[in-house]
Order: C-alpha cells, then structure tokens, then sequence
C-alpha cells in the first residue's frame, strides 16, 4: 500500500462514499483516495499520509489506508494527538469547489464570430496588446521600468507605456487626479494611489486595488502600504506578487481569508526580512480614502519572516496581535516596512501542544463560525449547526483526553484576547484590545481546550482559566465523556466551574449550538438586479472549459445555490446541481460566444444567469452591471437554456425549485 499508484475509481462509477454510503451532492463532495483509489466523502477521506510512489510527500488518504500505513511506519506522538487532520477543505463553505473532473481548464474553440460589427473592433484590440513575459506571463518589464498604463472604456483597453516616472509619480500624488491603472496583462489591472490617510492611522499610503482576480476565481486583493519619504517610483514588486497570485489562482491555488502566503525569490521590497502576506477580511477597520474593489475582496498585510510560523499555523493570534502592536481593533490595514517583529522563536506556548511547527502535520482544528465569547462568570462556545460535521471530524481527530478548538474573529464581541510575547525571556502573557471608546462586554478569545484530566480528589466540578489568547477548561473524565457525547448528538452542554458540593458555581462554560454560520459573500450583489447576496452559498469554478472567440474567450467562474432542494427531506432524489449547472454553462456560453465582442463594446464584461428549475415552472433571467441584458443576447441565450432548462426540469421528479446563478467574464486571449 502507498508504493505503488491505485486504480482510480472514476466519479461517475460512485454516486455514493464508499465507505459510509453517504450520497454526493454539490456541498457533499467526492474525494479520492490517494492510496486505495476510493471515492469518498471529505469525512471519510480527511487524513494525510506520505505514499512511497508520490516521492514520500504528503497526500490525502482514508482513514483505514492512514491507519494501515501508520502501523507499517510506527509513526507515534507522544502527545496522542492524531496527526493528518485537512481541515482546510470545508464542505459547505463559501469557496467549496465543484468536482474535479479534468485536470485543469480546457480551451474550446467554437468558431469565429461572424458580422462585421464585431469583427473590426476585435481585431484592432488583438493588434494593439502588448507582449507578455513568456516567463512571467505579465507585462511587468525585468528592468526598472512599469508595466503599461490601462485606459479601460468600458471594455475596451488601451495600453499606454508610462514614459515620464516623475510626471506619473506627480499624478499618483495629486488629490485631484484618479487613480492610475497599471495593466499586469491581459485581464488583470491594478488601479495605484498615494493616499493621504489622515482620518484614522495618520500615515501617507501607497494603495493598490485588483480588477480582475475574480476572473480565476480569486477575491480581489488590497493593499496598503506605507510609503517611504524618499520613495520615487511606484514599488514594482507589489505588481509582481499581485501577478504571481493570479497565476497560482488560475491554476486552482487561491488565497482565502487569514490565508498566509510566502515571497519567493528575491529579497521583496528589498528586505529579506518580509516573509509573506496575510490576507485579512476588513471588519471594525475605516475604509474612508481606500481605493475598494468590488466584494468579496481580500486586504495584504505584510508579515515579518520570523512571525511566518504563527501565520501558518494559528493566523488569528498574528493578526490581533498586529492590532495590539499600532492599538488598532482588530488590525490594522497598512502594511509597515521594515518594522520589528511582534513574535520572535515559538518557546513555550500552548499551541506547541496543539499543533506541529515543524511538519505541520497537524494543526489546531478549526471549525468555521465557531466563536469564544467570554462575559462576567460566563463563557459561550458557540457552533453553527451548519458545521456539525467539522465539529465530529475535530472530536474523531482528537484523543480522548483532550479537545481543542481554534476559534473564529467575532463579529458580535467588543474587545478579544491578545498573546504578547516578551523580548525578554520570550514569554507569553496575556492582554486585551477593544474596539476605541466603546466599554467592555464581550471579550472574544482565539481557542478553548478542554481537559479531562481534572481528579475528583481536587474537590473541583471544573477549573477554567486564560491561558495565552485562549481559554482552559480542565474537567473529569465522566464529564468529558459527556461533553462529547452532546457534542456528538447536537445538544448543548454546560459546564460548572468552582469548588464540589457549592450551592452554585463561580463560572459557567456552556457549549451552546446556534443558528447556521452565513458569514461568506458579504456585500456581494447580484449583477442581475443588485439583490444582495450575502450568506447564500457559492462554489468557484477552477477546471471548467473556456469557450474562445476571435480574439475573446468566455469563462464560467462561479455558480450560487439560491435555493436548492439537497437535505429538504422530500422523496424524490435531488437534483444533481453539479450537472445541471454545467449544462446550463455551456448552453450560456455557446449562446454568448458569437456576441463577445458586442458584449465587451458596451462594458457588459461580467454577465450573470439565474436560473430556475421546476417541474412545472423553468426560467431564466440574464443581467450585467445590475440591469437585464438587451434582447439582442437573450434571444440567442432562449435558443440555447430553454432546452436544457426543460431537459433538467424533466429529470427533477418530485423535487422543490432550484435556483442557481451563475457568473461568466468575458476576457481577452
């Protein structure tokens, strides 16, 4: 086992895990077995082993072949706890993907649009594009020059070479003039100012805004960083990373909130002392002056290389920690050059107990929208009954003795839990950080462990107590047992804290299960019709076809689930959405693939479908910019959905209406 490549179980011969049976949907995803070949669940398949035949680097594995492989390498911790955990693919989370089917995007070429009209405009734009970096695959020049400016009317570009640096440096300096776009190629633009942020960090800011990271299925990405007093150009390896992102996301590898990720090659902006970014969802913080994308977006703030550890691992304690460090809740948006680091060797911490540094191969368990909200004598763990299964997969992977969980940025609390590390002695303590000039009633903290090693000859029901940014709550073993049977049956469970046989306790700790976690695609609007979108579920798109034109292509991003009749309940099987949606793609892109060229003359580069489908009610509507398309685009779009509509309507049987919307771009080869 593990020496040799298995047999590979195709996805179509496995509509169920093979393992406990469970039946694949959109959100239940299909998981291959790297050592058996199996199709299985994310539960079943959720370990990590290294497989002689994959040069001994790590792969996911089931959970029988993990344990079979572990015996024949006697891989033993002797802090039991289980190592290979992937608790970073969340079903059921606002960026789950759909099955992978094909390694990759695949080109398709339909034809060359006929008609005048469309044809001219086309081939002036294709002559006009700049060459791209064969190794780059961007316009950014390898000497000290600036990739091209970006005059973008409505979808049409023109790319200017920036000729005069202390005339542009003047224009990105001036209160009075927009801000500049710099083309990274073809279908990525970075819009640059200097910013004068007087209304809250008082410093003066380089800020760089994305258009066009949702192209591949990436949030857009800001940043903000500090500009230095001498500084006379624009500083060229923020385009470089920015473009670097955009490839690993064309290629499936995209960034996601608190998501670490580490500069390579040359010292970046000319210190070796930055070791990455840390990506972080805007919350509390003041976004007056910024120069925002459209939502989802995602802000770059730069990490010193001896804090990659903690960005790695436990990114929530980097972040508020950077918070304590300006006094800033929860942190800080700007990016400091050459600043100290905030945490220096890892040295006794509690994490070292929970997670691997080294290896990392295994880490804190994490359970989306689980929060710690800690009031007077009182502590709330709260978990979303949507995320029941990452709250079984964290008590499978943990031993008997000892349950840990990371938590979550709270929306809901006015302060949170800091771990400050001394320069010293390289200790830790404890301090808090609260949103400025509000009082404190809710404090949050980064993580609960429970321990049940708590003797009865103690004289104690339980002990609670702040250990670094988190909370420890030490227990017997009978209650331990009980807490994770509650756990287990999706009950709430309360813990008494303070000495045995007291009329009532000095603290409680109760596990309580609340309403389902929708904190995804906020501020995300339907191009349609601008209906808010925040809370509905989507999946990006990274292995689907690109249908090409004469000298664009048309690509399927991403598709919402609205409405979906998956665990209603009902009789009748549900509707394979996964299926239906890509029917309905490649009908839409067939239908648009002749208009590109129209479509990108009037701005309409990102156009969305929602589709309805009924056994006795199908439909579909069509927008861009939140407006319905003209009739010239759904005439043709009636030709091809209407059939395929009716066609997966059929197939429905007794089900309730599904409705989906999907996201297409129309971009330049």
């Amino acid at each position: 086992l593990g020496k040799l490549p298995p047999f590979w179980v195709p996805d179509a011969d496995a509509p169920n895990c093979m393992q406990c049976e469970i039946k694949f949907t959109v959100l239940k995803r299909r998981h291959h077995c790297r050592a058996c070949g199996k199709v299985l669940c994310s539960k079943c398949c959720n370990m990590k082993s290294r497989l002689e035949y994959m040069d001994n680097s790590e792969a996911r594995v089931c959970q029988p072949c993990y344990i079979t492989l572990a015996k024949a390498k006697q891989v033993i911790f002797s802090d039991g706890i289980r190592p290979g955990g992937d608790l970073t693919e969340l079903d059921g989370s606002s960026e789950s993907r759909l099955p992978s089917r094909r390694p990759g995007r695949v080109l398709k070429r339909v034809g060359t649009p006929p008609g005048p009209p469309s044809s001219a405009s086309s081939h002036s734009s294709q002559r006009f594009l700049p060459p791209l970096d064969p190794k780059t695959m961007s316009y950014i020049p390898a000497d000290k020059g600036l990739p091209p400016l970006a005059v973008i009317n409505k979808g049409e570009v023109r790319f200017d070479d920036v000729v005069d640096h202390n005339k542009q440096m003047a224009v990105l300096r001036s209160e009075t003039e927009p801000p500049t776009v710099f083309a990274i190629n073809r279908n990525l633009f970075v819009q640059t100012k200097i910013l004068n942020l007087d209304c809250c960090v008082n410093r003066t800011c380089w800020c760089f805004s994305t258009f066009g990271m949702s192209c591949v299925g990436q949030d857009e990405i800001v940043i903000i960083l500090e500009c230095l007093p001498d500084e006379a150009t624009v500083p060229k390896d923020v385009f470089k990373h920015l473009n670097t992102l955009y490839q690993d996301a064309s290629r499936g590898n995209t960034v996601s909130e608190l998501g670490y990720t580490v500069f390579q090659g040359a010292p970046f902006l000319d210190s070796a002392e930055h070791g990455g970014f840390i990506y972080i969802r805007p919350s509390f913080q003041c976004l007056q002056k910024l120069i925002l994308p459209s939502a989802p977006y995602l802000v770059a703030v730069l990490v010193h290389r001896w804090e990659t550890p903690w960005a790695t691992v436990f990114p929530i304690r980097l972040m508020l920690r950077l918070g304590a460090e300006y006094r800033y809740y929860p942190c800080m948006l700007v990016s400091i050059r050459n600043r100290k680091p905030v945490y220096w060797e890892i040295g006794h911490t509690i994490i070292n107990l929970l997670a691997d540094f080294r290896n990392m191969s295994y880490t804190l368990p994490s359970v989306r929208g689980l929060v710690i909200h800690m009031e007077d004598r009182q502590t709330s763990v709260l978990l979303p009954k949507n995320r029941y299964d990452q709250v079984t997969r964290a008590l499978s992977n943990s031993n008997d003795h000892v349950l840990a969980l990371a938590s979550n940025f709270s929306f809901t609390a006015d302060s949170h839990l800091v771990c400050i590390q001394s320069n010293r002695d390289e200790s830790y303590h404890t301090q808090a950080i609260n949103i400025h000039n509000k009082p404190r009633k809710v404090t949050g903290a980064s993580f609960v462990v429970f321990n049940g090693a708590l003797k009865t000859s103690s004289n104690l029901t339980a002990k609670s107590s702040i250990v670094e940014d988190g909370l420890m709550v030490q227990i017997t073993p009978d209650t331990m047992q009980a807490l994770r049977g509650a756990l287990r049956n999706m009950q709430d469970f309360c813990v008494g804290c303070g000495p045995t046989g007291a009329s009532q306790p000095d603290e409680l700790v109760n596990l309580k299960w609340v309403e389902d976690d929708r904190h995804f695609n906020v501020g995300v609007k339907s191009s349609i019709d601008g209906r808010a979108l925040d809370g509905v579920p989507s999946i990006r798109v990274h292995n689907g076809t690109d249908y090409l034109g004469s000298c664009r292509f048309i690509r399927w991003t991403e598709v919402f689930i609205l409405q979906s009749d998956e665990g209603s309940g009902r009789s009748g099987d549900p509707l394979d959405i996964s299926r239906v949606s890509e029917s309905l793609a490649r009908a839409t892109c067939m239908a648009l693939i002749k208009l590109l060229d129209l479509l990108a003359q009037a701005g309409l580069t990102k156009v969305a479908v929602r589709a309805t489908v009924h056994p006795e009610n199908v439909g579909y509507e069509a927008g861009s910019k939140g407006e319905k398309l003209p009739p010239i685009y759904m005439d043709s779009l009636d030709n091809e959905l209407v059939p395929v509509l009716h066609k997966a309507a059929s197939m429905s049987q007794d089900s309730s209406a599904v409705v989906l919307e999907l996201i297409f771009y129309v971009m330049l080869q």
